[in-house]
């Protein structure tokens, strides 16, 4: 499958262009991911949609340069614009659900964007729906503090035995959701840049990790579910990772809020579905299931 630099914008944006006949779709991975970990459910959306995945500026073979919401959809832009995609249908997990909604708020005329549970970073009390807010100050006091070390961990250089214990953790991970091992050794590779002492490191650097996590923290989406008038599905979670158990009471408060502020938004442009069983892990745990809902969503919405 071809794969280009696009150099029109500010950053250059390495994309994949997986073909397909159909209307136009761009695919956007999430925080820390790059294009190859879409390449499953791109080739079952393939059928309906010219399919082009992005590296998010960054991540992958991409550029580097600041995180800003604006910018980043600039550079989104840029591609399509490079490429000839008019009107493309944007698709996003995690982080790059986030994107396909503010893309959808940004672009009234774009025929469909789905978020697969693009939702901001867990981080703030009022994000939470029927927890004491001092247990939910101390819980996510602790979330944090994980996450702070597992972002130490991963800015660090990682040397031949890391490297070789973080491959052997990615071909486990493959086998839990009956994926291609190689595939998902050949997705994280692409994250890994040299370093000069002759050991690797990953890609996006500490700098832009914290730049992405205090955006992620930060963001209101409320404001864009409620604006846009470009026809948006969101399809959420239901259930933990298994990385999330020990905060599981955190993250069934989290899903609650969600619902109840979503529930409040009256546009019907929006469309939500709670995907029952599916958790964060949704394009490894059911890509199939997915690319059925994400192009029926999309044929719908070029009929109406």
């Amino acid at each position: 499958m071809p794969e280009t630099i696009i150099s029109s914008g500010t950053v250059p944006i390495a994309v994949r262009d997986f073909g397909g006949s159909g209307r136009p779709l761009l695919l956007l991975h999430g925080a820390g991911g790059n294009l190859a970990q879409l390449g499953t459910l791109a080739a079952q959306l393939r059928p309906a949609h010219r399919v082009v995945a992005v590296d998010l500026r960054g991540h992958g073979r991409s550029g580097d340069g600041p995180w800003r919401w604006d910018d980043v959809l600039d550079d989104l832009t840029a591609v399509a614009d490079d490429l000839g995609l008019t009107r493309p249908a944007v698709v996003g997990v995690s982080l790059g659900g986030m994107l396909a909604a503010l893309w959808a708020r940004r672009h009234p005329e774009c025929p469909g964007a789905v978020s697969l549970d693009g939702n901001p970073t867990l981080g703030r009390p009022e994000q939470l729906a029927g927890m004491d807010p001092e247990q939910a100050a101390t819980q996510l006091a602790t979330l944090r503090a994980a996450f702070d070390g597992m972002a130490a961990v991963m800015a660090e250089p990682l040397s031949a035995e890391q490297l070789a214990a973080a491959l052997a953790g990615q071909r486990a991970m493959a086998q839990r959701y009956g994926a291609a091992p190689e595939d998902w050794v050949a997705a994280f590779e692409r994250n890994l840049a040299p370093c000069d002492d002759g050991r690797s490191r990953l890609r996006p650097g500490p700098e832009l990790t914290e730049q992405i996590r205090v955006a992620m923290e930060s963001l209101d989406l409320i404001p864009a579910y409620r604006d846009t008038r470009c026809p948006l599905l969101l399809v959420l979670a239901t259930e933990d990772l298994p990385e999330q158990h020990a905060f599981g009471e955190l993250y069934a408060a989290y899903r609650r809020a969600t619902a109840e502020r979503l529930a409040a938004v009256a546009n019907p442009s929006l469309r939500v579905l709670h995907l029952a069983g599916a958790s964060h892990a949704m394009v490894a745990e059911r890509p199939q299931e997915l690319a059925d809902v994400i192009t029926g969503f999309l044929a719908t919405a070029a009929r109406d």
